[in-house]
């Protein structure tokens, strides 16, 4: 088998920055997770192997754009030592760019930085080409001898190669199923029409605080928000017009409460706002800012108003009791005549805000 003999330079272009932004080398070493300085054991083992059928002192596993790199694999033999840290100098080289090819006589100046503390030279590179034949890395041989590679020893390394590849493909497949799943687990608690959490999603983070309430102590209380007139705006305007004021009231009841409460989407026109830690004063204050935010807003369709109905949570009653005090606050509102905020209660002899059953 023939070996192809290279001389290695770096081409002034490598070094210009934008070319360096634009290099599809990047996109796909990301895909692959391979973008970082997280050592892998696999690569070692995987080192370790091309250092045994190359029969020299040291090998290692590198991935590289022209600006940046990463050594994910490395070993030595006993007798070499092992003190390989990235150089300061590019691995990379457009003359790796030989598919299928063991190149050897390399003169590769970072290579040399990395294998100077060994007392090694860089004696055989086999290019790591992606399927469309990017080269994204190398399996880098050392020594302080020149290598001479049987055929079946080439063989061997470019199979390896194949190998790495390979597994390189599967791992950016799974990685795509996982980024899959999660989108798709995402979308399943999330309105897709105000990009907040949807009421599964509330059901869930409820039981939580209520949870968390339970071991801390503290307050929990829940606002019900409703637009009121709303379908007058998709009557005059259109469901589109609609859509829009949905997103915008959602854009701004978020703004304005903390990093730790959370809004979802109640269904409709509806809106719900958990406030953990929050005692039924604040949280009447609270709603009350709201209420006037929303109040004092000129929407894209016009003004608009919100009904808002408030309740604290009895531990002894749950989750369910929680949601229908407050939605007694909010239908009071409603019957008082809208734009205003009420504290709901389940039985009339209960102090105003119980969620007893």
């Amino acid at each position: 088998m023939m070996v192809a003999t290279t001389q290695i330079r770096q081409p002034p272009e490598l070094r210009d920055s934008a070319s360096a932004r634009l290099d599809p080398r990047a996109t796909i070493l990301a895909q692959y997770g391979l973008s970082d300085g997280t050592p892998d054991p696999a690569f070692d083992e995987l080192a370790c192997l091309a250092g045994y059928i190359g029969e020299c002192a040291a090998a290692l596993i590198c991935f590289f754009t022209a600006e940046d790199q990463w050594i994910k694999g490395r070993w030595a033999r006993r007798g070499a030592g092992c003190r390989l840290q990235p150089p300061a100098t590019p691995l990379y080289d457009i003359s790796l760019h030989q598919p299928g090819e063991i190149l050897t006589g390399l003169a590769v100046e970072g290579a040399a930085q990395l294998f100077a503390p060994m007392k090694l030279n860089l004696q055989a590179a086999m290019p790591l080409c992606a399927p469309d034949g990017e080269v994204l890395g190398a399996i880098l041989l050392a020594d302080r001898q020149p290598l001479k590679l049987h055929p079946r020893q080439s063989r061997a390394l470019k199979l390896l190669a194949a190998q790495i590849v390979e597994q390189l493909e599967l791992r950016r497949t799974l990685l795509g199923l996982s980024q899959a799943n999660g989108w798709l687990a995402q979308q399943a608690v999330t309105d897709f029409l105000t990009a907040t959490p949807n009421r599964r999603a509330l059901d869930k983070r409820l039981d939580m605080e209520i949870a968390r309430a339970g071991r801390t102590g503290d307050p929990l209380c829940l606002l019900l928000l409703d637009i009121d007139h709303f379908k007058a705006v998709n009557d005059e305007f259109g469901h589109q017009a609609g859509d829009t004021t949905l997103q915008e009231v959602a854009r701004i009841l978020q703004a304005g409460l903390r990093p730790y409460d959370f809004l979802a989407r109640y269904g409709g026109e509806e809106f719900a706002v958990l406030l953990p830690a929050t005692n039924l004063a604040d949280a009447l204050v609270v709603a009350e800012r709201l209420r006037a935010t929303i109040a004092s807003t000129g929407f894209t369709y016009g003004r608009l108003t919100i009904s808002i109905g408030v309740s604290r949570l009895d531990p002894a009653s749950g989750a369910q009791a929680l949601m229908m005090a407050a939605d007694n606050g909010l239908y009071r509102a409603k019957a008082a005549g809208r734009n205003r905020v009420l504290v709901g209660k389940l039985n009339p002899d209960d102090p105003s805000g119980s969620a007893r059953l």
